[in-house]
């Protein structure tokens, strides 16, 4: 087969195949359909896949087709794809799962976005920012002040402001109910490694996503002009009561070129993230040469601009050495835009396919492959093809185990929340 990519398109098909020598074998002797059964179940064990395509779930660097990756990525998992295509080009750890950080409000753009018109007018009340958590980023919000939609949201863009995340999932009806939606749009992206706890990114408890989902919910949120019109604008004014304003601007510095780097030729966002006990998290997007790539960085050692850097390294890649790379796995489409969906389920040990770790089990520096592989093989064939659909099945490991906390980085103030939860 071409690219691993392939068997999450045409399940299927290989369904149907495996399940054609379980007919044949009906008819022969015990012996036989015994030997049948246990070479299909030995088969299922070995060509299971995750996600996206098998490749993806497998530990270290996954590229086919082309050399020169950079040499000083030392993120803990990162992706680029094709954002046309939804190819991934080249990985690491893609479903490992870490602390997102305010990367996560892609998701939250993505669930309530298009909720609101841009000209929809709301006067802030003290409650709706009385469940802020101390030590976030904040774009400014006072209540008693009326701010536009378009406000609000270049209030989550722009300046990451966990304030404004809290008055918009106020407006949704609640911060539990914007959370429950947005896991269920994740469900929807088949971004399956995420675990969203707040609609801010803020750092909890088992709050989790990979460089995989970051990359769906980039991909997503892009075919909307107004999400791709927010996340590329380097300023704007803001209210600061009656009459006046202050200008405030894009924190991520591939944009704008702030803290020493050169804006990145072709780049047009997406979303960057800081928590001082998460790291660095950055999905960031560019055009050339009528080619648009996505690039997701997680938790890099720490570094001033080792994220942003890192980014920039993996798209020049993209654009040179990697045009001849091809896929090893596939970005899915959302299940409600006729996303053929899988039927995941725990692996066990170190998982199929050669994927090692575990999943995390709680804090929000614990990390470990996604545990959502895509059962094969005959016997599974036979149930799902009686069925007559994929069934989607959240599950955790029952016995996950950390594989070690994020560090610390060192970065400035402008990339999302600045205290650990």
């Amino acid at each position: 087969m071409r690219d691993s990519s392939r068997l999450t398109r045409r399940a299927a098909l290989g369904l149907t195949a495996a399940a054609l020598p379980l007919s044949a074998a009906a008819s022969a002797s015990a012996a036989t359909a015994s030997a049948t059964a246990s070479a299909a179940a030995s088969a299922a064990a070995t060509a299971a896949v995750v996600i996206g395509g098998e490749r993806l779930a497998r530990g270290g660097i996954q590229v086919r087709g082309a050399t020169g990756l950079p040499k000083k990525i030392t993120a803990r998992a990162w992706l680029i794809a094709d954002c046309d295509s939804g190819e991934v080009l080249a990985s690491y750890n893609a479903h490992r799962r870490l602390a997102p950080a305010s990367t996560l409000k892609m998701l939250f753009a993505d669930t309530v976005l298009k909720k609101f018109e841009r000209t929809e007018r709301y006067k802030v009340k003290d409650s709706d920012i009385s469940d802020v958590p101390a030590g976030s980023s904040l774009v400014g919000i006072k209540p008693g002040l009326t701010y536009t939609v378009e406000q609000l949201w270049q209030g989550v863009f722009l300046r990451s402001g966990n304030d404004a995340v809290h008055v918009l999932s106020h407006m949704n009806g609640g911060i539990a109910r914007t959370v429950a939606e947005m896991q269920a749009k994740a469900a929807d992206l088949q971004a399956l490694d995420t675990h969203v706890v707040s609609p801010d990114g803020f750092d909890h408890k088992g709050q989790l996503s990979s460089a995989y989902d970051l990359t769906l919910f980039a991909r997503h949120g892009l075919k909307d002009d107004d999400f791709r019109g927010y996340c590329g604008t380097r300023t704007a004014n803001f209210p600061a009561g009656g009459k006046k304003t202050f200008q405030i601007q894009n924190t991520d510095r591939l944009l704008t070129g702030a803290w020493g780097l050169d804006v990145y030729k072709g780049l047009f966002g997406v979303k960057n993230g800081y928590t001082s006990h998460a790291g660095n998290t950055f999905t960031g997007g560019a055009t050339r040469g009528g080619r648009t790539l996505l690039v997701t960085v997680m938790h890099p050692d720490p570094g001033t601009n080792a994220v942003y850097e890192q980014t920039a390294a993996l798209l020049d890649w993209g654009f040179g050495k990697g045009s001849s790379a091809q896929s090893v796995g596939l970005l899915v489409d959302p299940l409600s835009e006729g996303g053929a969906s899988a039927s995941p389920s725990p692996s066990k040990g170190k998982g199929a396919a050669g994927a090692a770790g575990s999943e995390a089990a709680a804090g929000s520096g614990s990390s470990g492959l996604s545990p959502w592989p895509l059962a094969g093989g005959a016997a599974g064939a036979l149930a799902l093809l009686g069925a007559g659909t994929w069934a989607l099945r959240r599950r955790r490991r029952a016995t996950g185990a950390t594989t070690g906390a994020a560090a610390d980085a060192a970065a400035g103030p402008d990339s999302g929340d600045t205290a650990a939860g």
